[in-house]
This record gives structure tokens, C-alpha cells and sequence, in this order.
């Protein structure tokens, strides 16, 4: 797969996407409401947001009824997955990352019950 190398890293410039990859780098696939609820944003903002990833190729998203899953891409370039990894890696534990992998643990009623 061909990524662009500026694109990728714009990507992970912007607050908003970099706590959304670095939740689905945890926890591998999440619905839109999971990262609404996570980061404590609207639902259009954290969409927005999500399409641009898609569109970059970085995430891919799969609808299920009403909802709509997304995922890293499993078919990014060694590079871009060992860049994310060693992101994850790094800055995994500092307070604003930690607290939003917290928060979606503590979430009622994700997916499989009844998510948004």
C-alpha cells in the first residue's frame, strides 16, 4: 500500500486524530460512539475527523446497522505501523492518553448491547 509519508504525519499532527489512533491502536476496532464517549467530543467533530484518516488510507470503517466501526489499516506500510507502534509506545501512558483509554473502559453499553 502507497501512503503519503506528509498526509501520515499531518495525521498524527492534529490533537484529535492522534487520541483517536492511539485508541484504536489499543484497542484494535471502535464504534463512533466509543470514541465520542472516550474523548468527550461531538459525534460530527470525532467523524470528521475519522474521515480524513479513511481518506488517507490510514483507518479503514465498516458499517454494521446503524453504527459504523473503524480500524487501522491493517495493510499500512511497515513504516507507518512501527511509526504508530512506537507512538503508542511513547506517549501511551501520559495523563490526556491514559485517561481516555479509562474512560472508554468505564463506558455503559458499548457495542453488543446497545451502543449509540
Amino acid at each position: 500500500m502507497d501512503i503519503d509519508s506528509e498526509l501520515f504525519f499531518k495525521a498524527l499532527a492534529d490533537p484529535t486524530r492522534l487520541r483517536c489512533l492511539m485508541l484504536l491502536a489499543s484497542e484494535r476496532e471502535l464504534c463512533v460512539c466509543e470514541l465520542t464517549h472516550a474523548l468527550n467530543l461531538i459525534q460530527p467533530k470525532i467523524s470528521r475527523h475519522l474521515a480524513t484518516l479513511r481518506d488517507q488510507g490510514i483507518v479503514l470503517d465498516r458499517r454494521q446497522g446503524q453504527w459504523v466501526y473503524y480500524q487501522l489499516n491493517p495493510e499500512l506500510p511497515a513504516w507507518a505501523k512501527a511509526v504508530l507502534r512506537e507512538t503508542a509506545r511513547g506517549i501511551g501512558e501520559q495523563k490526556l492518553f491514559s485517561l481516555d483509554r479509562s474512560k472508554l473502559a468505564r463506558m455503559p453499553n458499548r457495542p453488543g448491547a446497545a451502543c449509540c
